[in-house]
């Protein structure tokens, strides 16, 4: 019977935001942790960036995953409290209609839409060149990968059409797959070191390649691109409010995964990096191997843990992957059922028998189409590294979004509050953003990347002025009862 209460009370928040439930309720509370945990993806984080740390700022620049993973926790505090209010899919595109305007709610969707199928195409290529293809014995090639790429992101459109419970499925796997990887390996590389002596403590504060470059301390000096790292990694953890109409009980599930996931993805991270780090027995040499991670699983564990590093990081990837397109497909689904977003009255279709939005998703699978075939590699490359820019800057808006209406919002009994701490973690939160895009635009190998999101925004521009032009009124007016997630 409560049950069933329940129910009827996660519905009615999709009823009071002016639509009818047409997604199924199919998620419980692991498996929305486990949507936000593999969006981030520590393992397919640290697996990526990690040589690049050696390279820029040397085995030391792993501290900074500290800096970077208190400051994103405080970011998800601020990002829950709003989870906690407004459950519906989209996420900071209807906090920001609702309780802002729809026009500053369409901006808050496109950046966050740019952001999500950039990052489809970034994951998938990631684990064509970076994972299947060593894997396979594969000799490192752009046109194969992209080929990969293209087969992954078709077979995970079709997965995803499919069911959300068989993504769900997936997912749970993969993450349960990729703690017990960063567990086990860590414990089994302290082991190695502590038995065969290769290895040492001191590597944790050693500037290793990089002893003697100049201006590693200053501005986007090397010590600060380590800093990237985390920024790139610990993002994404607002997936879980994309899909909080298909969550039972979001008021609570959503908020607590957003947190959660970036905890455990931080703790988790850190051990995994000091036990790598600790377990480097020539640092010149792995800071020259392009998957320093996978070279010092063999050197410490031999080329079978190796290859089911591989394995495991193979399936990471895949799981991040089809819950970065579950996720921008939702977020294209909830701008159309407002008539916000190109296409609507296709895209904001539901099949009635998969219960999942169909166009969408495969818009987003011919989006990665297009870029896989027209982008040449230098630039794929840096409208990837443009992409880490784009949800600090969604973050810090919804942050400041957040201070201006906080007194408005609806307070529910039970649901995820912070209480009398939401006023100093949102400030220290936005202080973090404001570093954080500091750190990313600041690099002058940024350049490029930061044209390629201004970019962005002036196409966004295009689409939004033609919006006011032909369908002001979408723009304008907002479903549902203007006051029923305000207090």
């Amino acid at each position: 019977m409560v049950e069933s209460s329940d129910a009827h009370d996660d519905a009615g928040s999709v009823e009071a935001g002016g639509y009818r439930q047409e997604l199924k309720r199919t998620l419980g509370s692991f498996q929305v942790f486990a949507i936000s945990f593999a969006f981030i993806s520590v393992a397919v984080g640290i697996f990526a960036t990690f040589d690049e740390v050696l390279q820029t700022a040397g085995p030391v620049g792993i501290w900074l995953w500290i800096v970077a993973a208190v400051g994103q926790t405080l970011v998800a505090l601020v990002v829950a409290q709003f989870a906690a209010r407004i459950p519906l899919s989209g996420s900071s595109y209807q906090w920001a209609s609702r309780l802002a305007t729809p026009k500053i709610g369409w901006w808050f969707g496109w950046l966050t839409f740019c952001y999500l199928a950039i990052g489809v195409v970034a994951v998938d290529n990631a684990l064509a060149s970076q994972a299947f293809m060593p894997l396979a014995g594969l000799q490192p090639n752009e046109n194969t990968a992209r080929l990969i790429t293209l087969v992954v992101l078709l077979v995970q459109t079709v997965l995803a059409v499919a069911s959300t419970r068989l993504v769900s499925l997936i997912n749970t796997i993969a993450v349960g797959l990729e703690l017990a990887l960063v567990v086990i390996v860590a414990l089994a590389l302290v082991i190695a070191v502590a038995v065969t002596g290769d290895g040492a403590v001191g590597n944790l504060t050693s500037r290793g390649v990089v002893e003697h470059t100049p201006g590693y301390f200053a501005v986007g000096g090397g010590l600060m691109l380590a800093m990237i790292m985390g920024l790139a990694t610990l993002v994404g953890f607002d997936s879980a409010a994309n899909l909080a109409e298909e969550a039972k009980d979001p008021f609570r599930a959503v908020p607590r995964a957003i947190v959660g996931s970036v905890v455990a993805a931080g703790v988790l991270g850190l051990l995994f990096l000091i036990t790598l780090t600790v377990a480097i027995d020539d640092i010149p040499r792995i800071s020259a191997n392009g998957s320093p991670v996978a070279a010092i699983m063999r050197d410490q564990l031999g080329p079978v843990m190796e290859r089911t590093l591989l394995v495991a990081i193979t399936i990471a990837f895949f799981g991040a992957g089809i819950v970065v397109m579950v996720a921008c497909s939702r977020l294209v689904f909830a701008m159309s059922r407002d008539g916000r977003f190109p296409a609507h009255q296709v895209m904001r279709r539901v099949n009635p028998r998969t219960m999942t939005p169909i166009p969408a998703t495969v818009l987003v699978f011919a989006l990665g189409i297009v870029l896989m075939v027209a982008l040449p590699g230098a630039a794929l490359l840096e409208l990837v590294t443009a992409s880490t820019i784009l949800p600090a800057v969604t973050y810090g808006s919804t942050i400041v979004l957040y201070l201006t209406v906080r007194k408005r919002l609806s307070r529910r009994k039970g649901a995820f509050d912070l209480g009398r701490f939401e006023l100093p973690v949102a400030i220290f939160a936005l202080l973090w953003t404001l570093i954080a895009l500091f750190v990313l635009v600041t690099p002058k190998e940024a350049f490029v990347s930061v044209v390629i999101v201004v970019g962005l925004l002036l196409l966004g521009g295009l689409f939004f002025l033609a919006m006011l032009r032909f369908d002001r009124r979408a723009m304008e007016t907002e479903p549902g009862e203007t006051d029923s997630f305000s207090g």
